[in-house]
Order: C-alpha cells, then structure tokens, then sequence
C-alpha cells in the first residue's frame, strides 16, 4: 500500500486534469441549445474534478520520485479509469445505454480504436459526438505524454510514463535533454497539425462542427464520425482527399517532425528507413487493391478505383477505420490486406496502433540474419537500422513482444469463440481491437456495428483494445509476481 499511495497520488492530478475535457461538450451543448446535456457535462466536470481534488487532499503526504515500475501501473490504472469518467456521461445521453457498451466506447475513443457500439449517430445531440470525437483526439498522442510535460513542476519524474506510454520498440529516442520539453514539442507538434487539418477539411466543404470532429479523429487517428455513414455522408473527393493526406501525416512519428522542425530540413524524414518503408508500404498496397478492384469489376475505371483504394488503404494501414464503401464486398484480398496492413504499418511514435513498421523491419531483418547465419555461420552479420547496429537486447524484445502479441490474438480469439461468435467476426474483432484499427469484417464490419455484440463480449475487446494501446507489455507486466515483490 505503501507503494500505491504515490501513484494514486499522480493518478489523483490526471483526473483533475481530465475534468477539463468536459468543458469541451459542455461548450458545444451550451452553443447550441442542448441545455439538458449541459447538466450531463457539467456534472461529469464537477464529478470527476471532484474525485480527483478528493485523492489529492487525502494523499497529500504521499509523493516521492516515481520508480520505474510505478510508472507501468499509472499508465494502466489511467487508461482503465479515464474511460470510466467518459463512459458515465454517455448512459444520460444516449437512449437506451448501458454500463458494458459505454465504457466500450469510451475506451474505443481513448484508445483511438475507431470500433462503435453505437447507431443512430446522426441523431445523437452534437455534444455526445463531440465528446467521443474529441476524446480521441485527447487519447491520440496519449493522455500520459500530456501529464508528463507538467510532473516536473510537481517534483515527480515523468521518464518512466513516457517509456511506459510511447509506441515501438526504441523508447529511449529522446529530442530535448528533458522529457517534459519533449512532450511539449510533441504537443505542439500536434496542435499545428491539427489546425492545418481542421481549416483543410472545412476549405473542403464540411461544416464547422463536422470539420472540427474529423480533426479530431483523423489527427488521432481513431475514425470515429458523427455520421452513420462515415465520409459516405459527403462522397467528396476533395473530402476524402483532405483525409487521406492527413491520415498519412498522422501514421509518421511525431518525433521525426519534431526533428524537422528543429533541423529546419526535410532530410530528417528522406532519411528515415521506417518513414519509407511506411510510404512504399501504402503505394504498393494501393496500387494492388486499385488493380483487384478493376480486375474483378468493382469498378468500371482505375481512377474511380484508385479513388477508394487509396482512401481506404491509408485509412486501415494507419489504423483510422474512416470508411467512404462497405470494403467487406470487395473481392476479399482487399478488406484482409487492409486489416493486414493495420497490424503493423504505422510508425512508431506516431498516433496509429499496431505492433509499427519499426518492429515489422527488425523481424525481417533478425529472419534475413538467421538465414545467412545457417549458410555462414562464421559471419559477422548485425542488424542494422538507420545506419546504426541495433542491440541484442532490441531484438530480444521485440521477438519477446511478438511472441505475446500472438498469443493474445490467439487467446482473445478463443475466448470470443467460446462466446458464441463466428470464426470471422470473432478474429477480426480481436485483431481490430487489439491494433486499434476500428471496424472489422462479418458482424462488425463498416457496414455494421460493435452493439451487436453481448456485454461479456465488449468487455473482452474492451481488454484487447487496453493492451493494444499501452502495447501489452505494459499491461501484462502487472500480472507478473515479480512486479509485486519488493
């Protein structure tokens, strides 16, 4: 207990400033006469700033310098108590909702999966659409990555959160001698990017409130609409257009901009082996699927086919989930590509799921290694990245990480089955939870929906799309004795 007190103690400021996000709806429902989920946002404020000035108070004699693996339990007690918050709002206002399916889109939000329990969304009140669009964007660059800019004005270190937080495999890549003026840079990174965006898509022709909303989760990454239709609503290609070139600005590493920004040259990027092989990997995807599409007499011409092609292949591979068709008709090459393409082609340290490109290029080059290795097994053969060697401990564990990452898709997959569901929704379910890439294919594919799922069901993905988002490790750490013991 003694040990858990610190951490409550942080996880009691994270609330407090979580509260704020509920100013965002609240704005919104004001602005437009939604005065009933006013009272909804505002006591979802009040609720949860109130809880977190509570902690704060009663743990007031409780802090010290967090310890590395206390920052692998905040990072998880954050990721499962923040959508809780969120969730609580969403039973007074949406009709009919209950605790299993809104704590699955809160967490969908927060996570930036994509993945909807919901229908009717075009008759939802504007501030419930805010509120789950706006949560991804807050969960996007991840809730941690923001406290940790402000921990050093409280005395409490915040490397151990930004190495339990951030995605891929070489965590130790830091911009700024400290880890707070990182996150800064990273934020307003962010910020830039998402202003861009906003005044792109309403330059396009959405409205402002839509154009606000798909900034939201188009810089997030997470694909979640106001429209049951997605960019189906508009069939615009300047709309789509607009998506796609921010999606593909989104699924590179912020640290990479960062580095351009700070460099003033674009080298920075040219030269970045997982930013290309990212680039080539949605090119020659495209192409493929835009070949199928008119091979197979989807469409009549490749232009109109490389239109949805494109747009859809960047959506999936950058684990966004936007849809503008029901791709689950396509000939299935497609849609099973696309869902390929999410597992891992995003980069690390960017706003995407997935195990990351980064993690995808050490496993091929640890197989070319193994396969000289046999020929020759007296030569020196290193994996290299980027020009430097990467070390032995890296390979270990990202082969360590991919071994679990199976055996979760494995496990969940089982358990979903055991629950009733057919082989395709059950598996594609799983692996768009756990990548975080949004809608699957069978029972929740674009054309369908999470809520037709049983509670028992939602909660196992709602897990799924935990350890997806903090990358398993983190969370599955807990779980270990070790972890306990002194």
């Amino acid at each position: 207990m003694d040990s858990l007190q610190p951490v409550l103690a942080v996880l009691a400021r994270v609330l407090v400033g979580f509260a704020a996000a509920f100013l965002v709806p609240l704005a919104w429902a004001v602005g437009t006469g939604e005065m009933a989920e006013a009272r909804v946002w505002a006591g979802g404020l009040l609720l949860t700033g109130g809880v977190g000035l509570l902690m704060r108070w009663v743990l007031r004699h409780h802090t010290r310098e967090l310890l590395a693996r206390d920052g692998f339990l905040l990072v998880t007690l954050v990721w499962i108590v923040l959508p809780a918050c969120a969730a609580v709002p969403l039973m007074f206002t949406v009709p009919r909702m209950t605790w299993a399916p809104a704590y699955f889109e809160a967490m969908s939000a927060l996570t930036a999966t994509g993945a909807t329990a919901l229908i009717g969304l075009d008759g939802l009140p504007v501030s419930v659409n805010v509120w789950r669009c706006f949560l991804q964007y807050i969960g996007g660059l991840g809730i941690i990555l923001l406290v940790v800019a402000v921990l050093p004005l409280l005395g409490l270190g915040g490397m151990q959160l930004y190495r339990a937080e951030t995605p891929g495999p070489l965590k130790d890549d830091k911009l700024t001698p400290r880890i707070a003026e990182t996150a800064r840079g990273l934020w307003t990174v962010y910020f830039m990017f998402s202003v861009a965006c906003l005044v792109a898509y309403r330059v396009a022709g959405m409205s402002w409130a839509d154009a606000f909303m798909h900034m939201c989760t188009t810089m997030g990454l997470g694909g979640f609409s106001p429209h049951d239709k997605s960019f189906a609503h508009w069939d615009s290609p300047a709309i789509e257009a607009v998506a796609i070139v921010f999606m593909t600005l989104a699924g590179v590493s912020f640290l990479r901009y960062f580095a351009v920004w700070r460099n003033r040259s674009l080298g920075v990027l040219a030269r970045d082996a997982e930013v290309r092989s990212y680039v080539t990997v949605l090119v020659v995807a495209t192409v493929a699927v835009t070949v199928v599409l008119v091979a197979h007499g989807n469409y009549d011409s490749y232009l109109a086919a490389l239109r949805v092609a494109a747009f859809h292949v960047v959506s999936l591979a950058t684990t966004t989930g936007y849809a503008s068709t029901d791709y689950a008709l396509w000939p299935a090459f497609g849609p099973v590509l696309m869902i390929f393409l999410g597992c891992f082609a995003s980069c690390a340290g960017s706003t995407g799921g997935g195990i990351k490109m980064v993690r995808m290029l050490l496993l091929l080059k640890q197989a070319r290694r193994e396969l000289v290795r046999i020929t020759h097994p007296r030569a020196v053969n290193p994996v290299t990245l980027g020009g430097g060697t990467v070390p032995a401990t890296v390979i270990a564990a990202v082969l360590a990480y991919m071994l679990i990452y199976g055996a979760s898709i494995v496990g969940l997959t089982l358990v979903m089955l055991l629950s009733g569901l057919d082989l395709v929704t059950a598996f594609s379910a799983v692996i768009v939870c756990v990548n975080n890439i949004g809608p699957g294919l069978g029972s929740v594919g674009p054309a369908g929906h999470f809520g037709v799922l049983n509670d028992f069901q939602l909660w196992v993905l709602s897990f799924g799309m935990l350890l997806g988002r903090l990358e398993l490790m983190s969370v599955l750490v807990l779980l270990t004795p070790q972890f306990w013991r002194k």
